[in-house]
C-alpha cells in the first residue's frame, strides 16, 4: 500500500489514490472542550475519524522574539492586552477563541515603526525560531512516511501579514497614502519567507508550502485586486520561483471569503492550490473546478454550518456513507 506521503502527492497531481487521501482539519478550543464533555477521550482526530495525518514542519514566521503578553486593563467581561504580535486588543474572557476581538492599536503606523520592528523581530533570527526540540522532531518525522507541509501561518503572505502590522483600515489607506511603506513591507516579507524556509529545508524537506492571506469577506476581496496585483504579484512570483527552484511543486494559499477575483492573480503568481473555499461566502468548489480544471488543486469546500448541526445534515454535506 502507498504511504500517506505518496497518496498525498498522487492527490495533488490529480492521480487516483487508493485509499483516497482525506485530511481532517482542526477545531476551536471551545469545540474541543465540548467534545470532551460529550465523551471524546482526547485521541488525535486522525485516529478517531480514520483520516490521513499531515505533519506541519514549519516554524513561526512572525515576530521573533515574540512580544511579551501584557495585560493593560480588564473588567468582569473583557481583557485588554498586548498579544505576541504586538497588537493591543480587547477580547471577551469567555468564548475568547470563538469570538472576534476588538483591535485597538497595531505596532506599525509609519516607516520608522516598521524598520525598527523588522530589524528587531522580523528577520531570520534563527536562534529564536529553530529550537532543538523542533530540529529533533522534524528529523524523526522524515522516517514517518506521512505527508509534510510548511505552513507560514499568519505571516506568510503579502496582505494578511501587513494587516497584522497596520490593521485593515491602516493598511488599505497605506496603499494610497504610504505606497513606499507597503512596497517595503512586502519586500521584507518575501526576503523573510525565503530565508526562514531555506533554514527549514536545511533540516527537513516537505511536499507543499502554504501561504496565508485571509484577505476577503463575504462579498469579495478586501482590496481592489488590480491594486493588489500591482504591488504583490512580483513578490509572490519571487517566492514561488524560489520554492520551485528548491523542488517544491505544490504551493498553496489559505484565504477565507469570496475570492473569485483573486484566484487569477494567485494562479499567475505560481500558486496552484487554494483553501478553504468558504461556502457561506458563496464559494462553490464544483464551479471552481469547471473554470480552472487541473490548474488548481482545491481543499475544503464544506459548509461548516452543516457540520455544526451534526447528524444527517453533516453526513449529507460531507458525503458520508456507512
Amino acid at each position: 500500500m502507498a504511504t500517506g506521503r505518496e497518496r498525498f502527492l498522487q492527490t495533488l497531481s490529480f492521480q487516483q489514490a487508493e485509499p483516497p487521501f482525506v485530511r481532517c482539519s482542526g477545531a476551536w478550543q471551545e469545540t474541543y472542550d465540548l467534545w470532551r464533555q460529550q465523551g471524546w477521550d482526547g485521541r488525535p482526530l486522525d485516529e478517531v475519524f480514520h483520516t490521513d495525518t499531515v505533519l506541519q514542519v514549519g516554524v513561526y514566521y512572525g515576530p521573533a522574539p515574540a512580544f511579551s503578553y501584557q495585560v493593560v486593563e480588564e473588567d468582569e467581561r473583557t481583557r485588554v492586552y498586548i498579544n505576541h504580535e504586538g497588537i493591543l486588543m480587547r477580547e471577551f474572557k469567555d468564548h475568547r477563541d470563538a469570538s472576534m476581538p476588538q483591535f485597538l492599536k497595531f505596532p506599525v503606523a509609519n516607516e520608522e515603526d516598521f524598520e525598527r520592528l523588522a530589524m528587531e523581530r522580523l528577520g531570520l533570527n534563527a536562534e529564536v525560531r529553530f529550537s532543538e526540540e523542533w530540529k529533533h522532531q522534524v528529523t524523526e518525522w522524515k522516517r514517518s512516511g506521512l505527508a509534510r507541509i510548511c505552513w507560514a501561518d499568519r505571516w506568510g503572505g503579502f496582505f494578511g501579514p501587513l494587516r497584522n502590522l497596520m490593521g485593515l483600515e491602516g493598511l488599505c489607506l497605506a496603499f494610497y497614502d504610504q505606497p513606499k511603506l507597503v512596497e517595503r513591507m512586502m519586500a521584507q516579507r518575501a526576503d523573510a519567507i525565503i530565508a526562514i524556509t531555506e533554514k527549514v529545508l536545511e533540516h527537513t524537506d516537505f511536499e507543499a508550502f502554504w501561504f496565508w492571506e485571509d484577505m476577503a469577506y463575504k462579498r469579495g476581496s478586501l482590496i481592489n485586486p488590480h491594486l493588489f496585483r500591482r504591488f504583490a504579484l512580483p513578490h509572490y512570483r519571487r517566492v514561488c520561483d524560489w520554492l520551485r527552484g528548491r523542488g517544491i511543486r505544490h504551493i498553496w494559499l489559505d484565504s477565507d471569503g469570496e475570492i473569485h477575483e483573486l484566484i487569477p492573480l494567485w494562479l499567475e503568481a505560481g500558486i496552484n492550490g487554494l483553501w478553504p473555499f468558504e461556502v457561506q461566502a458563496g464559494m462553490d468548489v464544483v464551479q471552481i473546478r469547471r473554470v480552472y480544471g487541473h490548474d488548481l488543486a482545491l481543499g475544503g469546500g464544506i459548509d461548516k454550518r452543516a457540520v455544526a448541526q451534526g447528524g444527517e445534515v453533516m453526513r449529507r454535506e460531507v458525503g458520508w456513507s456507512e
